[in-house]
């Protein structure tokens, strides 16, 4: 199981785009800036967007797909299903 999820610094902020195992554990590294890099920087921690799938490979897969996007195609993305921008990392728990 893998999960490929889309952070945001806000509504129509900053986005990143990443894959994981574990997607708890990975937003929660992000929220709380263990490892200094881009989502620390531009304070890119709320999770608006994630999709599972079934192995790391395929996500790794869909993570370049959605990377080669266009920002307007991202945001309608996630709108689709988090029309406000609601962080979502409370609802994994």
């Amino acid at each position: 199981m893998a999960y490929i999820y889309m952070l945001a610094s806000g509504r129509n902020g900053t986005l990143y785009l990443g894959v994981t195992s574990d997607l708890i554990k990975r937003v929660y590294e992000h929220k709380s800036k263990f490892v200094p890099c881009f989502t620390n920087k531009y304070r890119v921690d709320q999770l608006v967007w994630f999709e599972q799938s079934d192995s790391i490979v395929s996500a790794i897969v869909r993570e370049k797909q959605l990377k080669a996007w266009r920002r307007e195609w991202k945001i309608a993305l996630i709108e689709k299903s988090n029309p406000y921008w609601h962080d979502l990392y409370e609802s994994l728990h």
